[in-house]
């Protein structure tokens, strides 16, 4: 299939898996809306890298946890490019705190960014697709969904309704020929994991554990998601593809 000329919105897209899920669209000539919440710098560096590609980009500086700037987001990827193909959910946050500690705005914060975003992000994506015959949806979860780990509660939790909600996405939204699917990774090396404070800890469990040898990589995740763009994953639908060298197969 080719993704020449199509439009992917990738969440988070200016660093870590997104950006890589965003260099391989632009390798296949998709062009790409980047949404990003803080960092300009990062943003406009990512756009450059793309941009460099021959493909045309969009950056959207918003927070996906509120309503109103995910309505105004799309808007103006209508008023730009008229279309939406893809929708990479990827874009993630989280307290990382004890459960006892935790309070009522870590809690909101997490489920808003990581799973209510997902479902008001996709009503307004499909609106565009059905315009265009149809489209893919892919978000991002992680292992921490179905296992527990410590200090993960808010995140983990937010990503089992993720899976969830994929679920329901995918049912109602087939006969639209909207695509929904997710992808769950075990332990990857971001800057998200500098937040950890256990991260070197996790890092190398995480690489003594895994069958395969080594701790998944960014690119890892962006493969599985590109398959999942593709035609040749179509008749794959409200799955959660775990991508994790094996981990959780003996945890």
């Amino acid at each position: 299939m080719s993704f020449q000329g199509k439009v992917a919105l990738v969440t988070g897209g200016s660093r870590g898996i997104g950006r890589e899920i965003a260099h391989m669209l632009a390798d296949r000539g998709c062009h790409l809306v980047i949404n990003y919440l803080r960092n300009r710098t990062a943003a406009a560096e990512t756009a450059k890298e793309l941009e460099d590609k021959g493909v045309k980009v969009l950056l959207v500086k918003g927070n996906v946890g509120d309503t109103v700037k995910i309505k105004d987001m799309f808007k103006e990827i209508d008023e730009h490019f008229g279309r939406l193909d893809y929708f990479i959910s990827n874009a993630a946050s989280g307290v990382l705190r004890p459960l006892m500690e935790l309070e009522e705005s870590h809690w909101d914060w997490t489920m808003n960014i990581n799973s209510r975003a997902l479902l008001f992000c996709a009503q307004e994506a499909s609106k565009l697709m059905e315009k265009s015959g149809g489209g893919k949806i892919v978000s991002l979860s992680s292992l921490g969904s179905i296992r527990v780990l410590d200090n993960y509660t808010t995140v983990g939790v937010s990503k089992a309704a993720v899976e969830a909600l994929t679920r329901y996405l995918a049912v109602e939204l087939a006969p639209k020929n909207i695509i929904v699917n997710a992808v769950s990774g075990g332990a990857v090396d971001t800057d998200a994991l500098k937040h950890f404070p256990n991260r070197e800890e996790i890092l190398q469990g995480a690489k003594e554990k895994t069958p395969a040898g080594r701790v998944v990589e960014p690119k890892d995740l962006a493969n599985t998601v590109m398959f999942l763009l593709s035609d040749d994953s179509n008749m794959i639908c409200g799955q959660t593809i775990i991508v994790d060298g094996g981990i959780s197969l003996i945890l």
